[in-house]
């Protein structure tokens, strides 16, 4: 499936839930579509768990 297919298919439930429900429901729904989309860059190896806990100065190489 396209990333704008995805796209799309967000922006209609965001769209339905914030419609029906509220802006409750909206920031419901985009809050869990954020923690299911880093949940599925990190399940297919996009993201490390490091990447979440690293400081500033741990970018530097020595």
């Amino acid at each position: 499936m396209s990333m704008a297919v995805i796209g799309m298919v967000a922006g209609m439930a965001l769209g339905f839930a914030g419609y029906f429900g509220g802006f409750g429901a909206f920031l419901l729904v985009a809050a869990l579509g954020a923690i299911g989309f880093v949940a599925g860059r990190f399940l297919e190896g996009d993201l490390d768990p490091g990447d979440f806990f690293r400081t500033r100065g741990d970018d530097r190489r020595r």
